[in-house]
């Protein structure tokens, strides 16, 4: 009973399970494995920020191709970027900051990879 206080199912001890739960920032798969005296000797976890890299860096690549105009990065570039992040992972990015104040660096490379210019706040 999904509305019941009866948080706790009972049923046979087992040594490994997998756990499933739809988070506000995606789905988390949780898997682990127990010795005999309880004591987890494997744990793997597929978190949000696994599922929302790949869409995270698509958004800021979308952002670097609208708002990216030269060699320079700008302080309104960085705003982008990080509303780009917080869109995807808010935890990543550490929605405890405000808006303006997430520690960010970003690099901008020329096409051989060498940098071209460097912004870093917080």
């Amino acid at each position: 009973d999904l509305q019941g206080n009866d948080l706790v199912g009972k049923g046979e001890r087992r040594n490994e399970t997998v756990g499933i739960i739809e988070a506000p920032r995606g789905t988390l798969f949780h898997h682990y494995i127990v010795d005999d005296d309880d004591q987890v000797v494997m744990a793997n976890l597929v978190v949000s920020t696994t599922s929302n890299n790949e869409p995270m860096n698509r958004a800021v690549e979308g952002v670097a191709k609208k708002y990216l105009s030269g060699r320079e990065i700008t302080e309104g570039l960085l705003n982008h970027v990080e509303v780009a992040i917080r869109a995807y992972d808010p935890c990543l990015s550490c929605a405890t900051h405000a808006l303006g104040q997430m520690p960010l660096v970003v690099d901008l490379l020329d096409a051989s990879g060498a940098l071209v210019d460097r912004r870093k706040r917080g």
